[in-house]
């Protein structure tokens, strides 16, 4: 079942249930979805399907950023329309989770001591690895408490 498929059932469940504020939301994620799947003119893949989920959300936490704290009402819209997405979107690994994968990276680059001049060439080998699976702020902290 494909992500479109299950954000339309979802939201046709929150239509019988009279909840207005989900429906909504699943209504801007179904036609975000959408019209990813109109500009590539083929089904979208599970990964660019996460990223459509994980790019509104990411959005969506902008505009609480730049909200004033007096805007209570698109400030509550935002948090609830940001918890109902995160229903839909993937997994994301902590950073006990990272460092495993960091491990992994330095042994496999041969790296004992990693160094500044070393970061280039882990993000390079490590960012495909975590790409949609991880935020990249925390892999960069991750990957700094690393060096030395």
């Amino acid at each position: 079942m494909s992500k479109i498929d299950e954000v339309r059932s979802a939201m046709f469940a929150a239509m019988k249930a009279k909840d207005k504020e989900r429906k909504d939301a699943l209504s801007a994620l179904l036609t975000a979805l959408k019209n990813k799947a109109i500009d590539k003119r083929a089904d979208l893949t599970e990964e660019e399907e996460n990223q459509v989920v994980l790019k509104e959300i990411k959005q969506l936490k902008e505009t609480l950023e730049l909200t004033p704290e007096d805007r209570t009402d698109i400030r509550t819209e935002c948090t609830n329309r940001i918890t109902v997405l995160e229903e839909f979107a993937p997994h994301m690994m902590d950073a006990d989770e990272i460092k495993a994968v960091v491990s992994e990276v330095l042994l496999g680059l041969g790296i004992a001591q990693p160094t500044g001049k070393d970061k280039g060439k882990i993000m390079k080998e490590l960012m495909p690895r975590v790409k949609g699976k991880a935020d990249g702020k925390l892999v960069n902290e991750v990957v700094a408490s690393f060096l030395k």
